[in-house]
């Protein structure tokens, strides 16, 4: 089949950014990431735009629409719940002029508001005790947990221990909701539902460290009650696709839903690992097609923090590659380097080793497996002068030595690395 254009919106967020990571070496889909503002979308897709309007624009359907029509777009993946709903709004009115990744719109405005999720699905599964206002909380039941009604993440949420603590933060926002607080254990269930309505899967993970609002550690849990909880709620809302659902642990145990969410959760790429790329299977099942699910056994852990991606004005034809301790880092092939190189071959810039590697270099090459791998191979001895035999000026030179770098830059003016700056050379895919 052709490959079907899908614009990532907001492609920065977390949940944008494992969209990314979902969707990118895909042979079907062609992804455009794009941006209200400036974000690291930018430094993540190839496809990247910036002209994207915010969802309360007055004019948001025609710019969005705009934007479509410019990148040919056949599908928008939502990656924040504002957008989700919007979209999903314009797409049920007739005004959207692309096909969105979301469950219907009933369930995208009942899953946006807590009050409006607890309203339906209070008789279908346990949900947190909402407290009409604060009078009515005993003071027995302190601390109690205070959250908006519309949000994501932990944004704007408190724990208050007294009435005089949670009166303090209601009157900073009067409309908190005041729920019952839920101490223990955290859990996500990632889930996916085809367009027939069918549960084809739902599975559990443990949120053990959390930071500022995203799960940066996480465990695969097997709990049948996870799946029972998943299926229920299939049956009271409308899903279509990729979604998930949060609970938490009362203190005897029961298992309490904290919310429903119709989109991408930013660490489901914990099951995406274990083989259901719910994002592929989304687009897939938007197509018609027939899925299936299955995952590689065992417990997953995922643990996630930041990353770092460069861009850089450094222009070059040419890499000029130590061997020891460089390609070969403690008698093993180091795979960033050769993921350098690899990328440096796809792109059509001459690699020469450049090496005073005392044992036979081809002997040992060919233990490596690399004797085929180099454009160019460059033997010196221990007294050669490396820059003697850099003859290009658009190139650069890769050196775990300081001497030998510091000595090439000087002399011929040309940029240096070592290993610890090869992740700065590293392109978006």
């Amino acid at each position: 089949m052709a490959k079907r254009n899908v614009l990532v919106f907001p492609c920065g967020s977390e949940i944008g950014l494992e969209l990314h990571r979902s969707l990118q070496y895909s042979t079907h889909f062609n992804l455009i990431g794009g941006a209200s503002l400036p974000d690291h979308g930018k430094f993540a897709f190839q496809n990247y735009t910036e002209d994207v309007p915010f969802v309360d624009d007055p004019e948001f359907t025609e710019k969005i629409n705009a934007v479509i029509a410019a990148h040919h777009i056949d599908y928008i993946f939502p990656a924040h719940d504002s957008v989700l709903l919007k979209l999903s709004q314009e797409k049920a009115a007739g005004r959207l002029n692309c096909d969105v990744i979301a469950a219907p719109l009933e369930t995208c405005e009942v899953a946006r508001s807590k009050q409006l999720t607890y309203e339906r699905l209070n008789s279908i599964v346990p949900t947190p005790h909402v407290y009409e206002s604060l009078d009515a909380v005993q003071e027995d039941a302190f601390p109690v947990f205070l959250k908006p009604d519309v949000g994501q993440g932990s944004k704007g949420t408190y724990v208050a221990n007294s009435r005089e603590d949670a009166a303090f933060y209601l009157a900073k926002d009067p409309s908190l909701i005041v729920l019952e607080y839920l101490p223990d254990d955290e859990y996500t269930v990632d889930c996916f539902t085809n367009r027939h309505g069918d549960l084809l899967f739902a599975e559990g993970r443990q949120r053990i460290r959390i930071s500022n609002g995203i799960s940066v550690n996480s465990a695969t849990i097997d709990d049948p009650r996870f799946h029972d909880i998943a299926e229920k709620i299939n049956g009271a809302l409308a899903f279509r696709g990729v979604w998930f659902l949060q609970l938490k642990k009362r203190a005897n145990g029961e298992l309490v839903l904290m919310e429903v969410a119709p989109r991408v959760a930013g660490t489901m790429g914990l099951v995406r690992c274990k083989g259901v790329n719910l994002p592929l299977l989304s687009l897939f099942d938007a197509l018609d097609y027939d899925i299936s699910v299955f995952e590689n056994k065992g417990k997953m852990v995922i643990d996630r923090a930041l990353q770092n991606t460069y861009q850089h004005d450094i222009h070059y034809k040419h890499v000029y590659l130590d061997f020891d301790d460089l390609v070969i880092f403690e008698s093993k092939v180091n795979p960033m380097i050769m993921a350098f190189v690899y990328q440096c071959i796809n792109k059509g810039i001459v690699v020469h080793l450049l090496t005073k590697h005392k044992e036979d270099l081809h002997q040992t090459l060919q233990r490596y497996r690399l004797d085929k791998t180099f454009d160019d191979i460059i033997w010196v001895t221990s007294d050669d002068q490396k820059h003697e035999r850099i003859n290009e000026r658009d190139a650069i030179f890769i050196d775990d030595s300081f001497a030998e770098r510091k000595y090439v830059h000087d002399k011929l003016g040309i940029p240096t690395f070592d290993a610890h700056g090869i992740e700065s050379l590293m392109e978006k895919f």
